[in-house]
């Protein structure tokens, strides 16, 4: 071989390997200082806000909230919502102020009564209810109820009067009572929970149909605070009703029309729609 070409074999080589080694210098430096890279500490997060007076009881709409990026140590609360698609469609179980950040507790009834906020001219009143009058014990701070009131046949019974010795008697077997729809349309200010009882060691709920625990009627009670214009007397239960008929397109509380109610009783119960009576019965009432 000449002596050039094996000069330029040569330098060829050194070239090459001048290359190596500024190649693996080069990534060194970089897979070095990638791998001492700490991630940045995350200083803001999104939060749901209220961006108008948001009442008890009112569903959460679209429109009522807003997200903005909130300093994490100064300015936002630890369970603040991140997304506002997590509440939509939820209803609240305390009167939230515009500009507020939304929350779990604004959304949790825990069936203990902290403060109680009674609106004006309105009256608190505490009606206990049970599994069965009180919708399962479902009813919770915020919802708007009916008040059905139940006259028995004790506050006015069905009596007979013995034309012979004049004397009154209560005719037994007929059920006097009267159902009316008395209140309509009151809103919870409150409720009141007992304590559940304590499950028995290693107990497990019963499995329902759909393989998840059952509901289970135990006889359990509540307590219900409610805004009157006055209190009432007799036998009252509760009818849930929907928080959609108490607010307007814009989500703005409002006072809808009561619907108007007779009530029932017995007899009308057999005269109007043919329900069987056990026994006719002749009830002359004395004169007053």
């Amino acid at each position: 071989m000449k002596r050039s070409n094996r000069l330029v074999l040569l330098i060829g080589v050194f070239l090459a390997v001048v290359a190596f080694v500024g190649i693996a210098v080069i990534l060194g430096n970089g897979g070095t200082s990638g791998g001492n890279a700490q991630p940045s500490a995350v200083t803001k997060l999104p939060t749901v806000i209220a961006v108008q007076d948001i009442p008890l009881g009112s569903v959460i709409k679209a429109e009522m909230v807003k997200t903005e990026d909130r300093d994490v140590q100064t300015q936002r609360k630890a369970g603040a919502f991140a997304n506002p698609e997590l509440i939509i469609g939820q209803t609240t179980r305390r009167p939230i102020t515009a500009g507020a950040q939304l929350e779990a507790a604004d959304f949790t009834d825990t069936g203990v009564i902290l403060q109680l906020n009674v609106p004006p001219t309105k009256l608190a009143m505490a009606i206990q209810v049970d599994q069965v009058s009180g919708v399962g014990t479902l009813i919770k701070t915020g919802d708007y109820v009916d008040m059905i009131v139940g006259i028995t046949g004790d506050k006015f019974p069905v009596v007979t009067l013995d034309q012979t010795t004049k004397s009154i008697t209560v005719v037994a077997g007929l059920n006097s009572t009267s159902v009316k729809l008395l209140l309509s349309g009151m809103q919870v200010l409150g409720t009141l929970l007992p304590p559940p009882p304590a499950a028995a060691q290693g107990a497990a709920p019963a499995p329902g149909p759909s393989g998840g625990p059952s509901t289970t009627l135990t006889g359990g009670q509540e307590m219900v605070i409610v805004a009157v214009d006055a209190q009432q007397d007799g036998s009252i239960s509760l009818a849930l009703r929907s928080p959609v008929d108490f607010v307007d397109a814009s989500g703005a509380p409002i006072i809808p029309i009561p619907p108007i109610t007779k009530g029932i009783t017995l007899k009308q119960l057999v005269d109007l729609y043919g329900v069987i009576q056990p026994r006719l019965v002749e009830a002359i009432l004395p004169a007053q």
